[in-house]
């Protein structure tokens, strides 16, 4: 069991910026990657319909690659589906969300106590970032900002751009954000973006590396478990999208410094 693959899924891109920091701090892993490219952006999908895609691409990373562990690497899907993947799933295989780790560093470790969250609508309504630090330490402020607009900007590969730049001068000058002394960026897409946000935040704020965070706690678990892959072999990586995109391929090699076979899988059929 413990040379099998970790499951990694996202509605996109944005989850590649997960996947890389595991293929990094644990380069023997095979990664298995779905991108439910057909339905993104999640962040705009009632939560029964995010867990209905959730359910589906558990289900599909199990039975056909037979994955050892399922990281929910999508803030939308961590946020309204992470209890039902439980329910389904978590007796078959250990499941992981994006948020758990991020709120457990703030809450308990950054020493933090004015913080912002950016995410998508179904991440920030959930109330999820701001409920789970807060039940580690009440004297945390969790102030939250929906940024719709950030994940399509990526989708299309327009980071970098004028587009990009005018968004998040928007929503960075929002004051939500006024007083805050670190930033989550609540979705995994915005790490695609990270230079840009500190670059028009000239470093005033500490920016949470969610990625990072995110993978040494999976790294922690899996070892705790003894499902750490065992072959000193590089580890070898499949993405898969329920819907192709060029975009995605090209963002995708770029990240991982190779070329990617990106493959297309769509599930929903």
């Amino acid at each position: 069991m413990n040379n099998k693959a970790i499951g990694v899924f996202d509605s996109g891109v944005g989850g590649l910026t997960v996947a890389n920091a595991l293929s990094e701090l644990l380069p023997n892993e095979d990664l298995v990657y779905f991108g439910d490219t057909a339905h993104l952006p999640y962040g705009d999908k009632s939560p029964e319909a995010i867990q209905n895609y959730s359910l589906g691409i558990a289900e599909y990373l199990i039975e056909s690659h037979q994955v050892k562990a399922i990281l929910v690497a999508c803030n939308s899907a961590s946020a309204v589906a992470f209890k039902v993947l439980q329910e389904r799933f978590g007796d078959v295989v250990p499941i992981f969300n994006v948020i758990d780790p991020v709120a457990k560093y703030i809450g308990l470790e950054s020493g933090y106590t004015k913080v912002g969250v950016i995410g998508t609508r179904a991440t920030v309504s959930s109330k999820t970032y701001t409920n789970k630090i807060q039940e580690l330490n009440a004297q945390v402020e969790v102030f939250s900002l929906t940024t719709p607009l950030l994940v399509p900007i990526i989708e299309e590969g327009l980071s970098s751009t004028s587009i990009s730049s005018s968004a998040l001068r928007h929503y960075l000058s929002d004051d939500i954000l006024k007083n805050i002394e670190a930033l989550i960026l609540g979705c995994t897409h915005y790490p695609h973006i990270q230079d840009e946000i500190e670059q028009l935040k000239r470093n005033s704020i500490t920016l949470i590396d969610s990625p990072e965070i995110v993978s040494k706690k999976l790294k922690e678990v899996l070892g705790a478990l003894s499902l750490l892959n065992s072959s000193s072999e590089p580890g070898t990586y499949s993405f898969y999208v329920s819907d192709y995109t060029v975009v995605f391929e090209q963002i995708a090699q770029l990240m991982f410094g190779k070329n990617i076979h990106l493959q297309e899988q769509n599930i929903w059929k």
